[in-house]
């Protein structure tokens, strides 16, 4: 490909480089890391998926977005975490550049799904607080599921975009070295030549679109919850109501406003953030949520709390039982 009189090639292959800043013989503590954040993540939203499968009592509208948020953590860790792994562990950070642009893609897509995940929890909530006595009707688990299916389709329209304009438009002539921990958009646009400028833009709109509509809505729905639970006669069912939609205020606050400080910097020159600030912003709002969502769902949420409970009790019944067959053979 010409741009001017340069000649410009498409690279074989990138290289994942991680944190720059860290040394050598932090390597090993690093992909223990990653490792530790990964099966934690991965065990904990499969906990979730499994409760939901076997438990018919927790197969209601509301349990159908959190299997889905759960499921969804999952797929991204499992696009994001082994290379930057086998990369500390075994200084294996090469990556082809299509497996590179497909992982940008699948990256993108876990983003905009999570947004619409949390958008469709936000709307839900407002539903069954604003509406109680018509929420069964609105809500069901058809309805939850048509919906998070839909989802599901609808996240894979701007990633593909985004990925489509990578690998066809862009020259990449700069040294093939990712600064992340896997590729996305940003990364790319770090090592691609001439006037990016039109992607970028193009990019970061469609990213503010994905981000600013669910947002929206979002915001929208609890400002119906606030105006609902002001109206309530009891404080106690005041504060009882809110707590149950902080926690998910936390985690939408977490995910969302990172984001727009490193894509905001993309589009003005004098927010400027070296590369591991940039790094670690990224990876705090996306390994973050994904690693407290199933202990805050399964701490919060009355009805996981008592299965669990009754799985404990009912595993030390068992190994009671055990312990007193054992004994009576042994005398």
């Amino acid at each position: 490909m010409n741009q001017g009189n340069n000649t410009f090639t498409q690279p074989s292959e990138f290289v994942i480089v991680g944190f720059p800043g860290i040394q050598p013989e932090y390597y090993n503590l690093t992909a223990w890391l990653f490792l530790f954040l990964y099966v934690i993540t991965v065990g904990g939203n499969s906990l979730l998926v499994v409760l939901f499968a076997v438990e018919h009592s927790l197969q209601k509208p509301m349990y159908i977005i959190m299997v889905s948020l759960a499921l969804s953590d999952i797929g991204f860790d499992t696009a994001a975490l082994p290379k930057i792994i086998a990369r500390y562990w075994s200084n294996d950070g090469s990556i082809s550049f299509y497996t590179c642009i497909i992982q940008t893609h699948i990256i993108h897509y876990f983003g905009t799904l999570n947004s619409l995940i949390m958008m469709t929890m936000a709307l839900d909530r407002s539903l069954a607080i604003c509406f109680p006595l018509r929420y069964p009707v609105l809500m069901t688990n058809r309805i939850m599921t048509g919906i998070s299916i839909l989802s599901w389709l609808a996240a894979n329209i701007t990633p593909g975009i985004a990925a489509s304009d990578y690998s066809r438009l862009l020259s990449y002539c700069k040294p093939n070295k990712i600064l992340h921990i896997y590729c996305d958009t940003v990364s790319l646009n770090l090592v691609a030549c001439g006037d990016i400028s039109p992607i970028v833009l193009k990019t970061v709109s469609i990213a503010m679109l994905v981000l600013l509509g669910p947002l929206s809505l979002i915001i929208l729905s609890y400002a119906c919850v606030i105006v609902t639970v002001m109206k309530m006669a009891t404080l106690q069912g005041r504060l009882k109501t809110l707590s149950t939609c902080a926690t998910q205020g936390l985690i939408i606050f977490i995910y969302y406003i990172p984001r727009f400080v490193v894509y905001s910097a993309l589009l003005l020159p004098s927010l400027v953030m070296t590369s591991d600030l940039r790094i670690g912003t990224t990876l705090f709002y996306s390994l973050f949520p994904p690693l407290i969502n199933p202990f805050i769902y399964c701490l919060r949420t009355k009805e996981i709390k008592q299965l669990l409970r009754r799985w404990v009790q009912r595993w030390k019944s068992i190994d009671l039982l055990k312990s007193n067959t054992v004994s009576s053979i042994t005398k």
